[in-house]
């Protein structure tokens, strides 16, 4: 697209914008600084790259057999860095624990290091790229239906020492980053059927996280993940949404919020506003729930679209942290991440865009026919001309253009795995 187009789009944009007081220059210095948290396992179906990898696991699964999947750690990181080239802004990286770079040498998860990221953190300095972290309770011989929450000690003590672990290599990816290093808890443990035990597995998973959170870090932030239920745990979940809603408020934990892990007539964008009353920060998992498969590509919808919208009405860009968590193996991988990505950021720059101090003077004036009508002229607003400068000024493909890259990358690397 020729930049004297897009460049004039933009100023008209501008202009209408600035009609209802919004500075269109000033919300592109904001979005700038907005960066998502890109999920490594996109690029690699939830596989990882221990020695010994099992079938995944754990109430989750990937679909689809797409050629081109990453083999390894060099073809991650390429793979990454290549998505990465076809997204505004500047983002970070979300790793599992089963990412580690283990070589040929079996590591159990109860022996992880800060050693075995070591090449990460190099690569994410070399790259200019922050680094965040998961524990990895799934696909693993002990994982079963329980981890955190198994009456066997020795289940449970294995799973308490792998996230205690975990916390310190994030810490050290904190350190190393000059930057904190966002941690995430999640465990997929529950029932397929009926059960009765429902507070036992909670009080353990309860004095599980306690054992885990005993250790102060200055230099990684906690989180916590619920989830309804998961594939063949369908009918009891022990880390609900209420449990970890409870855990975090009680224990000054940030509450991980994943889009596809509520029912689908649950608006998580509600659940923002509640959780910072009483919980330091957010962690949001974007993806796009379809049916019972939680992890379809993020696209511009309105779940994500008001999720954004809550966000920049609480004020709390700076409070909520935004992550991707999606493995679609039906498409091509490269284009997921970049589709979910500019899709996030699309929402998020129309939510920047609302005239929310016009709309809160009607709505405190009791003007509900005016707040209305504004909203609903705001959807046909040019925000696009806004977009592709915002591409436009970080030298990345404007418009439909980045689908002929994932092509060309799709021709010379990744047909050829």
């Amino acid at each position: 697209m020729k930049t004297e187009l897009i460049q004039k789009a933009y100023e008209i944009a501008k202009e209408r914008y600035a009609a209802i007081g919004i500075d269109t220059d000033a919300v592109l210095e904001k979005l700038q600084n907005v960066s998502l948290s890109l999920h490594c396992w996109q690029a690699d179906d939830v596989v990882g790259f221990e020695p010994k990898a099992g079938a995944l696991s754990g109430g989750i699964q990937a679909t689809g057999n797409y050629p081109g999947r990453a083999r390894n750690i060099e073809e991650l990181r390429q793979d990454v860095l290549k998505a990465a080239s076809l997204i505004p802004g500047k983002h970070r990286l979300n790793l599992h624990e089963i990412y580690g770079d283990f070589g040929d040498k079996f590591v159990d998860r109860d022996e992880v290091e800060p050693c075995h990221f070591q090449s990460w953190i190099d690569w994410a300095k070399a790259n200019d790229m922050k680094l965040d972290f998961n524990s990895s309770s799934f696909s693993h011989p002990k994982s079963g239906d329980l981890s955190l929450s198994n009456p066997n000690p020795e289940i449970r003590n294995f799973w308490i020492e792998h996230t205690k672990r975990c916390r310190a290599v994030a810490e050290a990816m904190g350190v190393a980053q000059n930057d904190p290093c966002i941690m995430n808890v999640w465990v997929h443990d529950g029932s397929k059927d009926l059960t009765v035990n429902r507070m036992y597995y909670r009080e353990l998973l309860k004095d599980s996280l306690d054992q885990i959170f005993a250790t102060e870090y200055k230099n990684m932030k906690d989180c916590i993940e619920s989830k309804v239920f998961g594939i063949g745990l369908e009918s009891y979940t022990v880390g609900s949404n209420d449990f970890y809603i409870g855990y975090g408020a009680s224990r000054g934990k940030i509450v991980t919020l994943d889009t596809g892990h509520f029912h689908p007539t649950e608006s998580i964008a509600d659940k923002i506003s509640s959780l910072l009353l009483y919980t330091p920060e957010v962690m949001l998992h974007v993806s796009r729930p379809v049916r019972w498969d939680s992890d379809h590509v993020t696209i511009i919808n309105d779940e994500t679209l008001e999720l954004c919208k809550e966000i920049t009405r609480c004020n709390a860009l700076d409070k909520v942290h935004i992550g991707l968590d999606y493995f679609d193996a039906s498409i091509n991988r490269i284009g997921a991440y970049v589709i979910g990505s500019r899709a996030t950021q699309k929402c998020m720059l129309q939510a920047l865009l609302e005239p929310i101090a016009t709309l809160r003077e009607y709505e405190l004036s009791g003007k509900g026919f005016e707040r209305l009508a504004l909203l609903e002229e705001c959807k046909s607003l040019p925000w696009t001309a806004v977009w592709d400068m915002f591409c436009l000024k970080n030298d990345v493909p404007v418009g439909e253009e980045f689908i002929a890259d994932v092509q060309k990358y799709e021709v010379e690397v990744t047909s050829k795995r």
